[in-house]
């Protein structure tokens, strides 16, 4: 049943009794309260006091840890993120440059060494990058070339890895092992002495990288290594039917194919010229193994060749020995070499300087002696020239005559080849008198 909407009367007793909840079908329904009770404040629970363990000092010390590891932790971040961008960002280097690290250095060491060369300006950044690359103990000493610009990271990858600069030394063709030597002394890069001039002909000139302190024993076995490479190389593709009975040979032929050669372009037809003359069984009469056997590793005469220096007896002269000198006269480089195994296939016995730099090539004498008459005008027109100047300086009438400086080139007129016919010269056309110029001067290639 439900209960009756209208208001009950009152009877003066009190409110009506509320309904209790639990009784079948009735809604329940709250009774409106006195305005006093409506005015008294509602009671609120009181909140719970904190456990005992909670309390605990521990537990109070680990939050405030925690709290100060999360503090930490974002500086720590933050900081991380601004040295990587640091790290990574262009150096102040304006251009490449150099920089040794000696050994026994440390990292701090390194990195006062590269803020004082302006390699880096960020000393600790450096050292940070250095620890979170883990390579504190990495670090190796060496000389390093550091580009323009190069970034915190490019520093320390270079001497982590030891990417140490390459020095380069080129030795020309045509160099005598004595001359070589000096240059190596000469070189402050290198380190130690050298024991013993090399053999004659054993080393390769070509270019050469190295590292400072790289020993010259050691530079020296590299160029010994390579030569021995190369002329493997060479007299396994030598052609047939040559007068060689070694490699040896081979180098020492090659040698004088290089003091001989003024054009690279040359070397295999005066390679043709020697070989077509041992063939011949005629002797190979070249000006170069005069000066070896005069002044030996030296390299260089200092002065034209005499007549009687053409006829001097020595081990090397090839106008006194026949065939071959007993060893190479400088050391020859691979052009040389493989001109020597594979010249060209003409029939020229002579060449004699054209005026150029370069030599003409003839296969009889007849044809030789006209290219020593056209050499001799070219002479006389460049004496002619050079006296002009000296001419116009002197007063008319005077007594004093010019002197006339001698020219370049083959001189003289009397042949020298006593086991050839009159009238005929070497292979070089040399000619020969005592003081004239014109003698084929050592080094002039390879200064």
């Amino acid at each position: 049943m439900t209960a009756d909407p209208r208001p009950s009367q009152s009877t003066g007793e009190g409110p009506a009794p509320r309904p209790q909840s639990g009784d079948a079908g009735s809604t329940t329904r709250l009774s409106p309260r006195s305005p006093r009770a409506a005015l008294q404040p509602e009671s609120v629970p009181l909140p719970q006091r904190p456990s005992r363990r909670a309390r605990h000092p521990i537990v109070v010390a680990g939050s405030a840890i925690f709290t100060i590891i999360l503090l930490l932790a974002a500086v720590a971040a933050f900081g991380l993120a601004a040295g990587l961008q640091r790290f990574e960002a262009p150096g102040p280097l304006d251009e490449s440059k150099i920089v040794n690290i000696p050994r026994n250095l440390g990292p701090r060491d390194i990195a006062d060494l590269l803020q004082r060369e302006n390699v880096i300006d960020q000393r600790w950044v450096f050292l940070g990058g250095v620890l979170a690359q883990k390579a504190w103990y990495k670090l190796k000493a060496g000389e390093y070339e550091f580009k323009r610009q190069a970034s915190l990271h490019d520093v320390v990858e270079t001497i982590v890895e030891g990417k140490a600069y390459e020095h380069q030394l080129t030795l020309p063709e045509g160099l005598t092992s004595e001359q070589i030597v000096t240059r190596l002394m000469d070189n402050e890069v290198l380190s130690g002495n050298i024991k013993d001039i090399p053999k004659e002909g054993s080393i390769l000139p070509e270019s050469y990288k190295f590292v400072r302190g790289t020993t010259r024993e050691q530079l020296i076995q590299q160029m010994q290594q390579a030569e021995r490479r190369v002329l493997a190389e060479v007299w396994d593709h030598r052609a047939p039917d040559l007068p060689f009975k070694s490699p040896d040979q081979v180098v020492i032929l090659a040698s004088m194919i290089e003091r001989e050669a003024g054009k690279s372009d040359e070397r295999t037809r005066i390679a043709a010229v020697f070989i077509n003359r041992l063939k011949s069984h005629m002797r190979l009469q070249s000006d170069p193994t005069i000066i070896y056997g005069l002044v030996g590793g030296k390299g260089t005469l200092g002065r034209p060749i005499l007549r009687s220096e053409i006829d001097q007896p020595t081990p090397y002269n090839t106008y006194v020995i026949d065939g071959l000198p007993p060893g190479p006269i400088a050391n020859p480089g691979r052009a040389s070499l493989e001109a020597a195994v594979n010249p060209a296939r003409t029939k020229e016995l002579y060449f004699v300087a054209d005026g150029t730099g370069g030599h003409a090539f003839a296969e009889n004498l007849e044809q030789h002696q006209k290219n020593v008459a056209r050499l001799r005008q070219l002479e006389q027109q460049q004496r002619g020239d050079a006296q002009e100047p000296q001419l116009q300086s002197i007063p008319t009438g005077s007594a004093t005559k010019p002197s006339v400086p001698p020219g370049p080139g083959v001189s003289g007129s009397k042949p020298r080849n006593s086991h050839q016919p009159p009238g005929q010269v070497g292979a070089s056309g040399r000619h020969g008198n005592d003081t004239q110029a014109g003698e084929v001067q050592p080094g002039a290639r390879a200064q």
